[in-house]
């Protein structure tokens, strides 16, 4: 079990990497450097020999590894990002990146998105160094860039320019999962990802006459864009279960008792209720309207109009995707993905997802683990190129009435000290494991 010393430097590190502000507003705008030395000095202290790489100057990713005990074994990849979404001071409690600890919390932006998993990882790897110990398997530890827009400074760079780096690993581990999701009605369940659905940024581009605004005009292309977005957004998309998702509904049900009916999961999701939310998101592929441009004056109807589209699709139903986008935007409107990785899948029957489970249930033995997709993406989906299955697993203990999943990219993030040292305790039970 990890020493007191690492539950004290995980709270540190925490605090010290939210003060290092690393926010990515995209298009290149962020600065992971400091952040990046910081977690390399850590690792270096540990006996590690980590590597900075960058493809963009200060756009810094850390790769180390750690060598195991059976060079026969397949390595495991641990990974966490150092950037933050922007976060405005004025709508906070704390400053987003004082990285103040209050009442046993830690606040700022990145406690819970990820830098709390970056301090998990650099506080059990240094209490190892201190007890000589020594995983089974080779571990693979980096802490990338970019995983906020793009990740082409990021996990992309690593995955095509730096491939070696990672010879041997054929499992990941990293954000968005092994949290308390209490359900409202006293079970506590621990959703461990195993599948993530695909990411479709999407740019759509509608043309038009231009002319004056008091004129008619038959081919207004903001009238065009706004009636393919209107469409798009209220587009009901059929039901898609892929493995992970039945697995999830499957143990669910099991459960909270309820015979598992996938003929009707609609109705399914009701009888689950709350935790129902953990698996509603990723039965269909999905696309939300997020962004408009168009226009310069009032009285002028402009020749082009823009929109932007978050579209999410399941493995195996990208081509479904593409061809409803081309009827729901019709012949007017064209559009192209501005940003596109593939969705995951995970087998959730695999001695890792055994091991993550025993790790979870050794520390929380109340608790219920169960798989489940994600309904956004992460640096895992880089790291597939690589043949690298990805899970997510970043273990906390949280209390209830603490909304996880509302404070991503949320106001007045923040995670509790006891979630940390939690975390710490199950990281160290599984990479032992592993």
């Amino acid at each position: 079990m990890a020493d007191e010393r690492a539950l004290d430097e995980v709270v540190t590190f925490t605090s010290d990497l939210i003060r290092i502000d690393t926010t990515n507003r995209g298009g290149g705008d962020c600065r992971e450097r400091p952040a990046a030395e910081y977690a390399a000095a850590r690792l270096a202290e540990a006996g590690l020999e980590p590597v900075l790489l960058e493809r963009t100057p200060g756009r810094t990713n850390v790769v180390a590894r750690l060598e195991g005990t059976d060079p026969s074994a397949d390595a495991l990849l641990v990974h966490g990002h150092l950037d933050v979404v922007p976060a405005e001071a004025a709508d906070w409690s704390v400053h987003p990146f004082s990285g103040e600890v209050r009442d046993g919390v830690v606040w700022g932006r990145g406690a819970v998105d990820m830098k709390n998993m970056d301090a998990m990882i650099l506080a059990v790897v240094r209490a190892w160094a201190r007890e000589g110990v020594r995983p089974r398997r080779d571990v693979v530890i980096a802490f990338t860039a970019d995983e906020e827009a793009s990740a082409e400074d990021g996990s992309g760079f690593l995955a095509d320019r730096h491939a070696h780096l990672f010879e041997g690993c054929t499992e990941g581990i990293s954000e968005s999962g092994a949290f308390t999701f209490h359900d409202g009605d006293g079970r506590q369940l621990y959703p461990i990802a195993a599948g993530e659905r695909g990411t479709a940024w999407l740019k759509l581009t509608a043309r038009g006459r231009a002319g004056h605004g008091s004129k008619v005009n038959r081919e207004n292309a903001v009238t065009r864009l706004a009636a393919a977005i209107t469409r798009i957004g209220e587009h009901e998309w059929p039901l898609r279960l892929t493995p992970t998702v039945r697995a999830a509904l499957t143990e669910l049900a099991a459960v909270y008792g309820i015979e598992t009916d996938l003929t009707d999961v609609d109705a399914l999701l009701d009888k689950l209720g709350t935790a129902g939310k953990l698996v509603e998101s990723t039965v269909r592929n999905s696309a939300n309207p997020t962004m408009l441009d168009a226009g310069y004056k009032i009285n002028v109807i402009p020749g082009e109009a823009v929109a932007h589209v978050d579209g999410r699709y399941l493995s195996g139903a990208e081509d479904e995707f593409r061809a409803t986008m081309d009827l729901l935007t019709g012949p007017d409107v064209d559009w192209e993905f501005q940003h596109r990785e593939v969705a995951l899948q995970a087998p959730v029957d695999s001695p890792t997802f055994a091991r993550m489970r025993a790790a979870v249930e050794e520390f929380a033995p109340e608790g219920h683990v169960v798989p489940y997709c994600m309904s956004g993406g992460t640096d895992a989906k880089q790291f597939s190129r690589l043949g690298i299955t990805g899970y997510g697993f970043a273990p906390l203990k949280l209390p209830q009435g603490f909304d996880y999943q509302a404070l991503f990219h949320g106001v007045d993030e923040r995670v509790p000290v006891e979630a940390l040292h939690f975390g710490v305790h199950v990281l160290d039970r599984f990479l032992r494991t592993a």
